[in-house]
């Protein structure tokens, strides 16, 4: 594996812990010298790694995505597409992705700032969130589903819209049943069987 030089994993580092920042709070909790003094590093150094707040925003949401293939992976590498959607369902829609709001994917923490960014950061995370659609349709169509962009159109938006309504929710037991009826809901659209 290829090291990384100084300048490299400082960016990675301002990256990572932004991205936590920007799950947990959103991407108007984001200063500069906050951000640079969470990172141990001095407010005029985030200019030698990026351009302006707003090319941060576009390099964390780009990390974001690609962290939350990561850990993703596992599951879009099973080659059964019943066992696949299964388990990425259950993953998604779980007490802990619900818990841990700074880990896993974007786009329920992000969905809706999204309309007051830049363009530039729309246009990304609406690529990202279409590739993350596109995979789910590649395993409805592997799963014969005669309607697989329709179905995973409205699952990934079912998904997204849970697991931050969840999240929301200061009762707990009523945030697992949301999740739990979403599993079930979301499964049944795929035309999976409901255990």
């Amino acid at each position: 594996m290829e090291k990384l030089s100084h300048k490299a994993r400082t960016r990675q580092r301002i990256l990572d812990e932004a991205s936590v920042v920007m799950r947990e709070n959103g991407t108007e909790s984001i200063g500069v010298a906050a951000l640079m003094k969470r990172v141990g590093l001095t407010h005029g150094g985030f200019y030698a790694h990026f351009a302006s707040r707003e090319d941060l925003v576009q390099a964390v949401i780009a990390e974001m995505f690609a962290d939350s293939a990561r850990r993703f992976a596992d599951i879009t590498s099973i080659k059964d597409p019943t066992e696949r959607l299964n388990q990425l369902i259950d993953s998604y829609l779980s007490e802990q992705h619900c818990n841990t709001p700074g880990e896993g994917c974007p786009m329920p923490a992000l969905v809706s700032e999204m309309a007051h960014l830049p363009v530039e950061a729309r246009t990304l995370f609406s690529q990202r969130r279409e590739a993350m659609r596109q995979r789910l349709a590649l395993t409805l169509r592997e799963l014969n589903h005669p309607h697989a962009d329709d179905a995973a159109t409205t699952m990934l938006a079912e998904m997204v819209g849970a697991l931050a309504i969840a999240r929301a929710c200061p009762d707990d037991e009523e945030a697992r049943t949301m999740l739990a009826s979403s599993r079930r809901s979301v499964k049944q659209r795929a035309g999976l069987e409901i255990a």
